[in-house]
């Protein structure tokens, strides 16, 4: 497994999902998005396996400014002020090659457990 998780360390579902990892041995490389974002092609790849770019935006960002822009934006625009502007997304976004998986989500991490045996 090839797993990196997207987040910050104030979230507590980042840390939660860090911890799954640890727990079970499972290597994971963390990034944090308020330090060093995430790139255009990690971005379209997560967005992709989730269901669109819009499923990665979280509705309840504290930052409500950078939230208005970017649900605002005509599509074509909206990519590059969510990279501009990191915080308006879920978190963890966590990464295992071409799938990735938004939220904590426990079941999700253990069936790509399972699949890489």
């Amino acid at each position: 497994m090839n797993i990196q998780i997207f987040g910050t360390k104030k979230s507590s579902d980042t840390r939660k999902a860090e911890r799954w990892f640890k727990e079970r041995r499972i290597k994971a490389q963390s990034i944090d998005l308020m330090d060093k974002g995430i790139s255009r092609g990690e971005l379209r790849n997560a967005a992709s396996a989730c269901g669109g770019l819009d499923a990665l935006i979280d509705p309840d960002c504290r930052d409500r400014d950078a939230l208005a822009l970017v649900s605002w934006l005509a599509p074509a625009q909206k990519e590059d002020a969510v990279l501009e502007h990191p915080q308006v997304l879920r978190q963890p976004i966590v990464r295992n090659g071409k799938k990735a998986a938004v939220g904590f989500q426990p079941e999700v991490y253990q069936k790509w457990q399972k699949e890489d045996g």
